[in-house]
């Protein structure tokens, strides 16, 4: 039997206190609503549709999802209401309709899957998640009758006395078959709060005799909402300790996992070193034996074998290939690749270029646009100087160049190979293979030029007020 599911994503988020949609602020650098629509995909459903409220486009485009139907719900008039805005996109679907809560990042597909198969196997209307929450305010009780079967679920402000101490609680996660999804035309508004509760749809359904169940699994820590910037800080805590806990069960060394930031799409290989204050962020993926030093910041990265990030270097979507080096103090921008065994050093900044095995840049350089051999040395303070004002130019070095200490290459430009930059040179013309470059005027000495210069300023020197002879 096939599984769509809707994902309730219309709350106003108003304890936010955001212009942000709530669903979009994030939870270990994802999107809340990002992070449940990748954990029901993990359940291979034949639709995802996504349920919202006000700005659409920005949920939409911050998504960037093609698999994903966006339906909006005008007015903001309860769950039950919600999942009808959904059904027109449900009308030819035959199967288990999975609901699930956008603001719920720490729910796992497994249990979902859980869930999906009990309703399966029992051969239900409608199934029900629920758990046992420690502290049972503002959730919806799951009442059960005589024989422990599910009759109702009450919402905590419409309890009575005998209801109020139920531990047991709704999740907000249904498996509904397609054909109960006519109940919820039966769903009276709730006088109490004037919303139509997706909760009802129970005792609806046992009303017209289909059966109906609630099922108690999992943690409550799993189905926690955010509804607050605390609660969203808590639910932050919550998944980095399980990412963090997640790689450390796979090889990978944390020095203080609890100063990390480690988003739960990110890869790191076996034997890898994370000292405190890393943050590794995007779809990065690091490989085995690497070391990466204190407040580092790597995002949508590939970080290779046996490399060495060093402290406070920040690399942004490029590539560090096996046994390379980088920073301290280094940065590496957007469309950059870094070689095998390349010396990447303090103060080097790089930006969209290729670095070919075994370079070395050992400090304060940049490097932007340029293609860079194998085995060149660039000395310190080297500029490749890319923008003139208008546009970017490319600088090509070729392989066991050396460039000198303080050389400007003027874009575009070609050094050949094995060519040799002498300290100090502007370099605005191609270089020959094999060929020295130096661009210097000839140095001349004045000899006593300072000592003349200052008898030429006492004698410039103004006189102190008051010392004029009368």
């Amino acid at each position: 039997m096939k599984v769509s599911c809707v994902v309730l994503a219309a709350g106003l988020g108003k304890r936010m206190k955001s212009g942000l949609p709530k669903v979009l602020h994030k939870v270990c650098g994802v999107p809340m609503l990002r992070t449940v629509v990748d954990t029901v995909k993990g359940l291979d459903p034949h639709k995802i549709v996504v349920v919202v409220g006000g700005q659409r486009d920005l949920i939409r485009n911050t998504l960037n999802d093609d698999r994903v139907i966006y339906v909006s719900q005008g007015e903001a008039k309860g769950t039950a209401h919600a999942l009808k805005c959904a059904m027109p996109e449900l009308r030819d679907f035959r199967g288990v309709v999975v609901v699930v809560n956008g603001d719920t990042p720490l729910l796992g597909a497994g249990t979902i899957r859980r869930l999906v198969g009990l309703h399966k196997k029992n051969r239900n209307a409608v199934s029900v998640l629920s758990f046992e929450a420690a502290n049972p305010d503002n959730y919806g009780r799951i009442v059960r009758d005589a024989s422990g079967r599910v009759s109702a679920i009450v919402e905590h402000r419409d309890t009575v006395p005998g209801q109020i101490k139920i531990k047991e609680v709704n999740s907000g996660v249904y498996a509904i078959n397609h054909e109960a999804l006519r109940i919820l035309n039966t769903i009276r508004m709730n006088a109490s709060k004037g919303e139509y509760y997706l909760t009802d749809i129970v005792s609806e359904t046992l009303k017209r005799g289909l059966k109906t169940a609630a099922y108690c699994m999992g943690s409550e820590e799993e189905f926690m909402g955010v509804n607050t910037r605390e609660e969203l800080l808590r639910a932050s805590v919550i998944m980095k300790k399980r990412t963090v806990s997640g790689w450390m069960s796979k090889g990978v060394t944390f020095l203080d996992g609890d100063s990390v930031c480690v988003d739960p799409r990110v890869f790191i290989g076996r034997d890898t070193t994370i000292y405190p204050n890393v943050c590794l962020e995007g779809r990065t993926k690091i490989g085995e034996r690497s070391m990466i030093y204190p407040n580092v910041r790597i995002l949508n990265s590939r970080i290779g074998n046996g490399a060495v990030i060093k402290d406070s270097t920040v690399i942004e979507d490029s590539e560090v290939k096996d046994g390379a080096s980088v920073g301290p103090f280094a940065h590496i921008r957007p469309g950059s690749v870094i070689g095998e065994n390349v010396r990447i050093g303090n103060f080097v900044e790089v930006k969209k270029s290729t670095i070919g095995q075994g370079t070395k840049a050992s400090h304060l350089s940049y490097i932007g646009d340029a293609a860079v051999g194998r085995d060149v040395n660039i000395g310190a303070g080297t500029i490749t100087c890319n923008y003139d004002g208008t546009g970017k130019h490319k600088t090509e070095i070729g392989d066991g160049v050396f460039v000198g200490s303080d050389t400007q290459l003027i874009a575009p430009v070609r050094v050949g190979r094995g060519a040799f930059i002498g300290a100090g040179s502007t370099i605005t013309e191609d270089v020959p293979p094999l060929s020295l470059a130096v661009s210097r005027t000839k140095q001349t000495n004045i000899r006593d030029w300072a000592k003349k210069r200052q008898v030429e300023m006492k004698r410039e020197r103004p006189r102190a007020k008051g010392t004029d002879k009368k």
